[in-house]
């Protein structure tokens, strides 16, 4: 187990995070801080905008119970779906251990396995591919081409990806969003954003049939240039899925909480 104030820096990532970017989807979305969990759900068709976290530390497995219970009704209530993300270093040794089964028993199904990771990594040097050439996010064009990468990387239908970025302000401006093109064509993805004096990583996606080349590597390393370039932060943040976790320690990344993502069971 990892310190625990790294699992604690994961979780507030996600929950300030993620804020700004359920609110820049729908100016009215339920944004909600409750004892022990964490709202952010703007009932997008792209599923990761409709997130829900268990921020108590040090939960034991009565209270995660408790949280479970209450977690899973907030989702029934809702109109799309969403997962629930919990670090699980913030669980007692009993608690977790109980997770799946208490999962279960409030209607959820494990989704996926990911790690939260952080490093003071900044600044890098400028990164190149030669295969590659970057373009930062500015137009719809651009966020179509970046909702599509993460719609095929993660299995979800092209118009879900597109519901949650097309047409939005803060990734053309706030968020140092890059695509990185193969003779022209957007390959890859990744973007960084300032969360509570860190550079959040977000959204890193490589299209299917071109994995394991070093393009998600190489864009995440311009995302994360370009945006301590912009913010001097020198601390970095992300939460990697299972296939991602690999890329991360070559820039420099740290994994700290494991987490287990859970959906409603239909």
């Amino acid at each position: 187990m990892q310190d625990l104030a790294d699992a604690i820096e994961s979780m507030e990532q996600l929950v300030v995070g993620w804020r700004a970017m359920v609110l820049d989807r729908d100016v009215a979305a339920d944004v909600r801080d409750l004892p022990g969990i964490a709202v952010r759900w703007a009932d997008s068709r792209f599923a990761f905008w409709n997130c829900v976290t268990l921020t108590d530390v040090g939960a034991d497995p009565a209270l995660v119970r408790q949280r479970l219970g209450h977690v899973a009704e907030i989702m029934r209530a809702k109109e799309r779906p969403g997962f629930l993300w919990v670090f699980e270093d913030l669980l007692t040794a009993e608690a977790r251990a109980a997770l799946g089964e208490a999962a279960g028993q409030a209607g959820l199904v494990h989704a996926f396995p990911g790690t939260g990771m952080a490093g003071d990594l900044l600044p890098l040097p400028a990164p190149a591919h030669p295969d590659l050439t970057f373009v930062r996010v500015s137009t719809d064009e651009h966020l179509r081409a970046y909702a599509d990468l993460n719609s095929q990387a993660y299995g979800f239908p092209l118009e879900d990806g597109r519901d949650g970025l097309v047409g939005s302000a803060l990734w053309k401006d706030g968020v140092h969003a890059y695509l990185g093109l193969r003779d022209g064509v957007p390959v890859t993805c990744a973007a960084t954003v300032e969360a509570a004096g860190r550079l959040f990583v977000v959204l890193v996606a490589t299209a299917p049939g071109w994995e394991r080349r070093g393009y998600g590597e190489a864009v995440t390393r311009k995302a994360l240039y370009e945006g301590g370039r912009a913010t001097g932060l020198t601390r970095a943040t992300l939460h990697a899925t299972a296939a991602g976790a690999p890329v991360y320690p070559r820039i420099g990344f740290e994994p700290n909480s494991p987490m287990a993502f859970y959906a409603l069971r239909n």
